[in-house]
């Protein structure tokens, strides 16, 4: 069974029916001491990083998801989801993250892009497989995936799974060990999104 992280921040039904259309049973969760009772989790999120940490704290569920990532079982963030796996974000003041992926959240450096953008990224853009993971199994070397966001990930090369280019490289996916995040949005981005989505569900747990 999967649970999906329900603290009132992101389109929690476009999500659902990701799986379903994977025909995989996946349920709705905002109670923290009934995470471990599920084999997989995702943690989806839109909006803004401090208000997610805020929700998330209000009830333990932050502690919850923690206790469930150092049980091996898989864990998936999605979108600001992702960023939330971080140590901290820069976005309105350094805000601490869930310190399950070393490194940070911070805004594009529009000084660095290598020609005028917008400002939000959004749209479809392609994702680069950086190192080899089961998520991304039958997938390309490159993919397009939908992204929506303002903000990206910096970490280490040595959990970067997928990087994407908008005005200059940065990274769109990671992976340390059973934890997973994506910058873009699978339950979005039709059969590749499905795809990604798929091989999530088939994940064992890590010992």
């Amino acid at each position: 069974m999967i649970g999906i992280v329900d603290y009132n921040m992101g389109n929690l039904a476009s999500v659902i029916n990701a799986f379903t259309k994977v025909g995989v049973d996946a349920r709705l969760e905002s109670n923290p001491a009934k995470l471990n009772q599920y084999d997989k989790l995702i943690l989806p999120g839109v909006g803004a990083f401090g208000d997610a940490m805020e929700h998330l704290k209000e009830n333990g569920m932050d502690e919850a998801i923690k206790n469930f990532a150092a049980s091996g079982k898989p864990l998936l963030g999605i979108c600001l989801g992702m960023q939330l796996l971080f140590d901290s974000s820069e976005e309105f003041g350094t805000t601490q993250g869930l310190g399950l992926i070393p490194g940070k959240v911070v805004a594009f450096d529009e000084s660095k892009f290598d020609h005028p953008l917008k400002v939000p990224h959004m749209g479809w853009n392609e994702l680069f497989v950086q190192n080899e993971t089961t998520i991304f199994d039958g997938l390309a070397k490159d993919f397009y995936l939908y992204f929506v966001h303002s903000y990206h990930a910096v970490c280490e090369d040595k959990y970067a799974i997928g990087k994407t280019h908008y005005g200059y490289e940065f990274v769109s996916a990671v992976q340390n060990g059973n934890i997973y995040g994506i910058q873009p949005h699978p339950e979005k981005s039709h059969d590749n999104g499905l795809k990604i989505i798929e091989n999530f569900a088939k994940l064992q747990k890590e010992d």
